[in-house]
């Protein structure tokens, strides 16, 4: 039967020559998806693409409880081959904070006097991480060793369908074959992907035999036609779709797209006639540039974006390197410098996310900004920590001193080694949080406890002591009842008061009320200002001589000798004023008034001065 059909072999093959696997358009369309993943032999790589998509969190400052915690639920909550580098972030964390607490258990059992080949270390939170890598391992290779086990089964089935293919040609009946041909190539397309490296290889060996099959379809042109039709109509199918796609605003999908689009063009769709062939590619190739044109600007916009957010980073590290803690010598100032390095880690975290491909350089040099950060302020707090333990043990000195101070009844001796204790104690720096409370409390229980009861005995009112109150709170609602009072009246009540007696410490306050009384009493009467106002100071210094208030009395005196001062000051000013003008000014109303002023603060002075010498007389 194929020598009867020489004479129109030449014309079929030309026809058919468009499915040679190295024709114009087959280059083409590899050319152009080489961009993107083979849908048929990368499912095992799209996983490692998911996880090199990953973007970096910041496990740094977790403790390592708090880093199983994080590594089992991200294991529990994921995708297992999503999170390879979020595991890795996770385990040199670990690996860092497990290995200084390791450093710090040796160094103490060292200084402790023990030998390095005796020391051991134990931590229940190692164990239990391990037991989670181990776990991850064991599902993340289940994972891949499944894909690659289904990537072999479906390579079985195509090589099983490619010798299918081969008998129909071997053994073809020209009445079944096209229709047996089209129920090989459904049971082709149906099987999914491929090891990557066998791909390549086993398509090209069933397009070849594909070929054959066509050079045998030249046996029938009614056939050949029928299939040359329904190729155009799906092709034509595929340019609308790929048209549409170009309109289409999110770009990666429409990239999916596209790329699903050229592999059906590819394997599922056979050839179309040749005076179409040049015509359909074209305008199929014209769809497919307009979508990689906008791929290609939407990554040039996307990595000036990056470039633009990695340069921030940058100046944020920047930032984070030239913090000044050189001179951080307190909490208080490590707690400021705590706080701006917050500051700056949230401004970090807030310029936005970058790839792992583009973040992990910028990320290495945040983490050992921060890391240099953190070195200095663990080295501060555990210098701090050493000294605290000196301050708790000092301050627990002072704690059994006052202890054994507080029921002593030599009130001179341990009032003032009570307050020397209280004055060291404010000397001595911080303790330990868990203890301050505690110390403090014990440490205030006793002070209070012993000067409650130097005051009780101190404020303590004797018999003669409340004689007294009782005779001056007397004699002053007698004065009260008094409507008005003569000088020399004034003069005895002023005696008699001081003749009373003094009154006790918690009684004071009749004092306060009796002056108040006098004060009010002197300004009733006719007499001269500066005579009241000394009458109303002999008064007052007179009650606080006769309490043995000396503090007062030298506040006075400091008070009194500043007001002397300071009318000085102001005769001076005024004298050297009236030096400006001429005598024949001697009438003018500015040089009356000023010497008016001179007169009045020399009269002012006066009483100053006789309060000083008052107050000076008193033996105190």
């Amino acid at each position: 039967m194929l020598e009867n059909n020489k004479d129109n072999s030449r014309k079929i093959e030309d026809e058919l020559n468009e499915v040679d696997s190295s024709s114009s358009e087959n280059q083409l369309i590899n050319e152009k998806v080489e961009e993107t993943s083979d849908n048929h032999s990368t499912t095992e790589d799209e996983d490692h693409d998911n996880e090199n998509e990953q973007v970096l969190e910041d496990f740094s400052e977790l403790s390592i409880e708090e880093l199983v915690v994080s590594l089992k639920k991200l294991i529990d909550n994921n995708p297992i081959q999503q999170i390879k580098s979020s595991v890795d972030q996770i385990k040199n964390a670990f690996n860092e904070k497990f290995g200084d607490l390791l450093a710090e258990k040796k160094q103490a059992f060292l200084e402790e006097g023990g030998e390095s080949i005796d020391f051991q270390f134990t931590h229940p939170s190692k164990s239990e991480f391990n037991k989670l890598l181990s776990d991850y391992r064991v599902k993340r290779e289940a994972h891949y060793a499944s894909i690659e086990k289904k990537l072999n089964e479906n390579l079985e089935k195509r090589l099983e369908v490619i010798e299918e293919l081969k008998t129909l040609i071997d053994e073809a009946e020209v009445s079944t074959m096209y229709k047996n041909f089209k129920a090989i190539q459904e049971k082709w397309n149906s099987i999914g992907g491929v090891p990557k490296s066998t791909y390549n290889d086993t398509w090209k060996t069933y397009q070849h035999h594909v070929e054959r099959f066509y050079d045998l379809l030249h046996l029938s042109n009614d056939f050949r036609d029928l299939d040359f039709k329904h190729n155009l109509d799906e092709k034509i199918k595929i340019i609308e779709k790929a048209e549409a796609l170009a309109n289409e605003k999110d770009i990666n999908f429409a990239a999916k797209q596209l790329q699903e689009l050229h592999k059906i063009w590819k394997e599922d769709i056979g050839p179309v006639a040749r005076d179409v062939r040049e015509e359909v590619w074209q305008k199929f190739s014209d769809a497919t540039k307009k979508i990689h044109d906008k791929r290609h600007e939407y990554f040039k916009e996307i990595q000036s974006k990056y470039d633009e957010m990695i340069d921030q980073k940058m100046l944020v590290i920047a930032e984070i390197n030239a913090l000044d803690i050189s001179k951080n010598t307190t909490h208080n100032d490590w707690q400021k410098s705590i706080d701006e390095l917050e500051a700056l880690r949230k401004k970090y975290f807030d310029i936005g996310k970058l790839p792992y491909a583009k973040s992990d350089e910028v990320w290495q040099k945040f983490k050992k900004a921060t890391k240099k950060f953190n070195a200095a302020k663990n080295k501060f707090y555990k210098e701090e920590k050493s000294e605290q333990l000196e301050n708790l043990q000092k301050k627990m000195a002072l704690i059994e001193m006052a202890e054994s101070l507080k029921d002593s009844e030599d009130w001179e001796m341990a009032t003032n080694a009570m307050k020397k204790i209280q004055s060291d104690w404010k000397k001595i720096g911080h303790v330990p949080r868990k203890f301050s409370d505690d110390i403090w409390k014990r440490f205030k229980a006793a002070c209070n406890y012993y000067f409650n009861r130097f005051h009780q005995q101190k404020n303590a009112v004797s018999k003669d002591q409340q004689v007294i109150v009782d005779k001056k709170m007397e004699f002053l609602e007698s004065l009260k009842t008094k409507e008005k009072f003569k000088k020399e009246e004034v003069f005895e009540a002023m005696n008699e008061w001081q003749d009373l007696g003094r009154l006790p410490k918690n009684s004071r306050h009749l004092d306060s009320k009796f002056n108040k009384l006098i004060d009010a009493t002197l300004d009733n009467l006719s007499l001269d200002k500066n005579e009241v106002g000394f009458l109303k100071f002999k008064n007052l210094v007179d009650s606080y001589f006769e309490n043995n208030d000396y503090k007062k009395l030298d506040g006075e005196q400091l008070f009194v000798r500043k007001k002397i001062d300071e009318i000085v000051r102001e005769i001076q000013q005024l004298e050297n004023n009236l030096s400006f003008f001429s005598i024949s000014n001697k009438n003018n109303p500015l040089v009356l008034n000023v010497k008016k002023q001179v007169n009045e603060f020399k009269d002012e002075l006066t009483l100053w001065k006789e309060k000083l010498e008052y107050i000076k007389k008193l033996d105190y």
